[in-house]
């Protein structure tokens, strides 16, 4: 890894700071901390290299609003959100506006580390989107309609049983379409499936 890579972690609690960062320093990676978002604004230059891992509910500026700033500044630094359940909404709209990933606490060291690692190496090498997005679309037309009413809810970050009273089925079914859903979009998580969906709208 480069000696100037870094992951930056953004967190307004000063014991999630230390966590993550004895993670990371024990995986070897390079870790830096702020304390919140107008800190890591203050420090931030376009020529840094890594990732952001960010609180999406933060005061002052939060993970949602962070984002908006790196984009007008025009750094492209991967980003991502970690969110609590009720916070999911926040992490949908966070990746809408371009975090690439969110981790739903609480999460464990593997899923972090992996999730980490994904961005740094999105972030050194250049993706083939083209031609993922024609494979992600492929996957997302072998979807019946009611399949995308329900993936179109789970983008919305909505509940199984708001998405069941929406389309005036039961949550049990919603269930057993967004089974359906992952599966046929080949989606490990509810994050990666919300993340392909997006990738298919932007193309």
């Amino acid at each position: 890894m480069p000696s100037d890579v870094a992951v930056h972690v953004v967190d307004d609690d000063v014991a999630v700071r230390k966590s993550l960062a004895f993670l990371l320093a024990s995986e070897g990676i390079p870790v830096r901390l702020h304390e919140s978002a107008s800190a890591f604004l203050d420090e931030v230059v376009s020529a840094e290299a890594g990732c952001i891992v960010t609180d999406v509910r933060m005061p002052g500026i939060d993970g949602i609003e962070l984002i908006r700033r790196l984009k007008e500044r025009g750094i492209t630094l991967p980003v991502i959100v970690i969110t609590g359940h009720a916070d999911v909404p926040m992490a949908v709209e966070a990746m809408k506006e371009g975090a690439i990933d969110f981790l739903e606490k609480p999460f464990g060291d593997d899923a972090f580390l992996a999730t980490v690692r994904e961005a740094l190496s999105r972030h050194e090498k250049s993706s083939h989107q083209d031609a993922q997005v024609a494979q992600i679309q492929g996957r997302f037309e072998a979807l019946s309609e009611r399949e995308r009413q329900v993936l179109d809810g789970l983008v919305a970050g909505k509940a199984n049983k708001v998405i069941a009273y929406d389309l005036g089925i039961s949550p049990r079914t919603v269930e057993i379409y967004r089974a359906n859903v992952m599966a046929k979009m080949q989606a490990r998580s509810l994050s990666e499936l919300v993340r392909l969906a997006l990738l298919i709208h932007a193309g």
